[in-house]
């Protein structure tokens, strides 16, 4: 079992694992980046070597103890520093606002909530400008509001509660995979159907700690993962296509895309580093969202364009298509 406290700034936080016949007869270090995969191998030595790791009670401090299998390990983690999140007046482009929520057209380029690097200009900064103390607290002073995220460089909506009951709906819609979430993209290579799903488990690769990537073995900490698409245009060496959230994992749809050898043009991590049409970030939008409302019960449904680069980008491609294709 492994908890973690949804409290910005309680002291320390307890891990609890135990070593399983898959994570036996490793090191210690290298078991616990397993069990523990959010967790960085340099990050969980240090903890070994401050002394902050026990095995049966015991406290160890060599990173080359070796697991036997079916040890009771308990790991004292600092928990995060309380952070001081500043309101700063930047522009929103608000779809839909009540009492109980805020719809934004997050622009590309901003991250929705302070973490480490990007502690100004985020969302969060800007919704604590507009909203005051109207933000829902369940997540903490870091991530006030904030029910879902989408990625820097993706453009498009989310939704965001202004009070605590507006967010566990929302939240409890979310893990019952009742809010529809539709994006659009524009993907390397043509599709031989016209639309499909892809179910594959999701987690931190294992090679790269930067990034995510299908795992099939689930013992390795990948959750379930499941993006259905659907072709919207073809031009032969990209497509256009539409892409609906069944799951919400880190990157789900750029890794699912690159996994079927679709990647996402102009995506920085999953996608060929340099791209003809120059394209400055992953063509990939958040064009549609609904939910039932938190209060009324009633569902709503908003919608947005892409922004001005991917649609110059789809123009691109549709006036090659038709000097390439004149038929059509």
């Amino acid at each position: 079992i492994y908890t973690l406290s949804l409290h910005d700034a309680l002291p320390i936080c307890v891990s609890k694992l135990k070593v399983t016949e898959d994570t036996k007869d490793l090191r210690l270090d290298k078991a616990l980046s397993i069990l523990m995969p959010e967790h960085s191998r340099s990050k969980i030595q240090k903890h070994i070597q401050e002394g902050r790791v026990r095995i049966n009670g015991n406290v160890c401090v060599s990173k080359k103890y070796k697991t036997s299998g079916g040890e009771n390990i308990q790991i004292n983690i600092p928990g995060a520093k309380m952070l001081e999140v500043k309101a700063e007046n930047i522009k929103l482009d608000i779809i839909y606002e009540d009492e109980d929520l805020i719809v934004i057209n997050k622009p590309k380029g901003m991250v929705v909530h302070p973490a480490a690097g990007n502690y100004e200009g985020t969302l969060v900064n800007a919704l604590m400008y507009h909203c005051g103390d109207s933000l829902s607290s369940i997540n903490g002073v870091i991530r006030p509001g904030i029910v879902h995220r989408i990625d820097k460089e993706t453009s498009g909506l989310l939704v965001v509660a202004k009070k605590d009951s507006s967010h566990m709906s929302l939240a409890s819609q979310l893990a019952e995979h009742s809010i529809i979430r539709k994006y659009v993209a524009i993907v390397y290579n043509n599709f031989t159907e016209d639309e499909g799903s892809i179910n594959a488990p999701i987690g931190r690769d294992l090679r790269n700690r930067k990034r995510q990537a299908v795992i099939l073995d689930n013992a390795k900490g990948a959750k379930k993962a499941v993006t259905h698409y659907r072709v919207l245009e073809r031009f032969g060496l990209f497509t256009y296509i539409e892409v609906t959230l069944e799951t919400g994992r880190t990157h789900q749809i750029r890794v699912h895309m690159s996994y079927i050898k679709h990647p996402i043009l102009g995506d920085d991590v999953y996608a060929p580093s340099k791209n003809r049409y120059g394209a400055r970030s992953q063509m990939l939008h958040a064009g549609i969202i609904g939910f039932k409302h938190p209060s009324s019960r009633q569902y709503m449904e908003f919608s947005v364009e892409p922004p001005e680069e991917f649609n110059n980008v789809l123009m691109r491609l549709r006036k090659e298509n038709l000097i390439n294709d004149p038929v059509l």
